[in-house]
């Protein structure tokens, strides 16, 4: 039986790596972010990535404090060491510190098969560090060996003397054997560093060079060519919007507030293709960021409500409250946990105060530059949106480009017509649904015709007239019946049977007929003649459905 006097220590395998970490890391880009997460929280001002895709390895240089042996040993080498022990921010610029549980270094080994770390405080001081090799790693934790059995290797420098050059102080981290190789194009890195790592962009101190050329907004100019529209979410100051997201290509605009600290911005594309990044399937989103560094990839995930508009929208959300004395992310570092009390606060500010006011503006904006809008949002009819869409596509055969002068005054001339066009071509369809039907009724039901046969001669005349006159020689009516030369008008006299009698079709169909003409030869009508023809075709609408239902 041990005595009472003697002392126990905890004694950690190795192996705690692969649950902290080594296996809990998803993407390459959480990966990258660790890195250079890390050299914002040592004050660098400058972030080099290096890739070389034939060799398959991947190099991340800052200028940051860099670490001297006993930190390299005592802080970066110790699993769990926080930095926030000694203070919420950096010593020398003051930037919130974005490292929290002191595990985010185990993504380095996730990605690679060997990483090489060189790191050293000053120009006068020698280089610190050493490679961890995976292999190695494995091999240590399946003998189950503790972590002070397990030395790390000493570093060839001559592999890193291109990038040891000028370097003054700050850390290195070269990463040998990338696990799925390097499959990305520069261009799509450097679209992703801009649009999840901001720092390179809202702050002038701090610079992410890929290939020492440096990230900028310019990086993202497709998405913003692609951008129709945009709310602007507690005066965001951002430079991706000042600078890109701005007329003449941004279309529509409105600052939005929202009633917790929170800023941001959300945009529309022209088409939800356009939120793919190159022709992966990798989209943007709505994302989430805290104190600048993205914390969850689109945010709408977690607000279920699939309506069509969603699918054109992404954004930023920056809320910073998130980051206080809770831990509200994930052990992977690449989400917040979703029964967070203040996160769900957050969502319940998105869904109930800020999507309606996108919604609200989405559908209008859209139909307004004659594009599809969200046919779930029930401000227009059915038949209006119809409508309204035949238009839309109709308009564009008449649009002049950019270059023309009278671009501008085309436009408002068709965009005059919009209004009407809701009520014309609507009421052309009923036109010509409920005319049409009715000489399939009186054929099926072999109604003669005697009542009508002076008009039907005496159209029959003056359309070979006019075809003469036009010199054209071809039919211009499917059937060359009778039936096919009446109007409604001539066509209630066929179906009701007597002469005088009140109430009938042919009664109703006399109120019709000099509005219909008005509509069927383009004129614009009045709201007292649209009033006057919507009343009298639900009652043309409704006689017919009784004949029809009675054949």
């Amino acid at each position: 039986m041990a005595e009472q006097n003697t002392r126990f220590t905890f004694d950690i395998s190795l192996s705690v790596l692969n649950h902290l970490g080594r296996n809990l890391y998803r993407s390459f880009m959480t990966v990258l972010g660790e890195a250079i997460s890390n050299a914002w929280d040592a004050d660098a001002e400058n972030v080099w990535i290096y890739i070389n895709k034939e060799k398959n390895y991947l190099v991340v240089k800052d200028d940051g404090d860099g670490m001297s042996a006993e930190e390299f040993q005592e802080k970066f080498l110790k699993i769990g060491y926080s930095k926030r022990k000694e203070g919420s921010k950096s010593k020398r610029k003051s930037r919130p510190f974005i490292g929290r549980k002191g595990i985010g270094k185990i993504a380095l080994l996730s990605c690679a098969r060997r990483i090489s770390i060189l790191t050293k405080k000053s120009i006068d001081d020698g280089y610190v560090g050493g490679v961890i090799d995976n292999s190695g790693l494995d091999e240590a934790i399946k003998n189950d060996l503790t972590p002070d059995k397990y030395p790390l290797e000493k570093i060839d420098e001559t592999q890193f003397q291109n990038h040891k050059d000028g370097h003054e102080h700050g850390t290195i981290i070269y990463f040998e054997d990338i696990s799925e190789g390097v499959r990305n194009s520069i261009d799509y890195l450097r679209k992703l560093i801009a649009l999840y790592f901001r720092f390179s962009l809202v702050d002038n101190s701090f610079k992410i060079h890929v290939e020492d050329q440096p990230i900028t907004v310019d990086d993202l100019d497709d998405l913003a060519q692609r951008t129709e529209f945009l709310w602007n979410i507690n005066n965001l100051d951002d430079p991706y919007i000042t600078q890109k997201l701005i007329p003449p290509t941004l279309k529509e605009s409105r600052p939005l507030v929202a009633s917790i600290t929170l800023r941001g911005f959300i945009a529309s594309v022209k088409k939800p293709k356009n939120l793919k990044i190159f022709t992966t399937e990798e989209r943007v989103g709505i994302d989430l960021f805290v104190n600048g560094r993205l914390r969850e990839r689109d945010v709408l995930r977690h607000i279920p409500t699939a309506r069509v508009y969603e699918s054109y929208l992404y954004g930023q959300i920056h809320y910073d409250e998130l980051d206080d004395e809770t831990d509200r992310f994930t052990s992977s570092r690449e989400g917040i946990l979703a029964d967070d009390p203040k996160f769900r606060e957050l969502l319940t500010v998105l869904q109930k105060e800020i999507l309606p006011q996108v919604a609200n503006d989405w559908d209008p904006w859209r139909l307004k530059h004659k594009e599809k809008g969200d046919d779930e949002d029930d401000r227009l009819s059915p038949r209006e949106r119809t409508s309204i869409d035949l238009f839309n596509v109709v308009s564009e055969d008449y649009s002049l480009s950019d270059e023309s002068a009278h671009k501008k005054t085309i436009d408002d001339w068709v965009n005059n017509l919009a209004e009407d066009a809701k009520f014309n071509f609507s009421s052309y369809a009923e036109c010509f649904i409920s005319e049409n039907l009715l000489r399939k009724y009186i054929q099926e039901k072999n109604l003669p015709t005697t009542r009508v046969q002076g008009v039907i001669e005496d159209l029959r005349r003056r359309e070979a007239e006019n075809k003469t006159a036009g010199n054209i020689n071809i039919e211009l009516r499917q059937r060359n019946d009778d039936l096919s030369y009446l109007d409604m008008s001539s066509l209630s006299k066929v179906v009701d049977p007597q002469r005088g009698t009140t109430n009938t079709l042919t009664t109703d169909a006399k109120e019709y007929r000099s509005i219909r003409d008005a509509l069927a030869h383009t004129a614009l009508l009045t709201q007292d003649a649209k009033d006057k023809l919507t009343a009298v075709y639900r009652n043309i609408k409704a006689r017919i459905r009784t004949l029809l239902s009675n054949p």
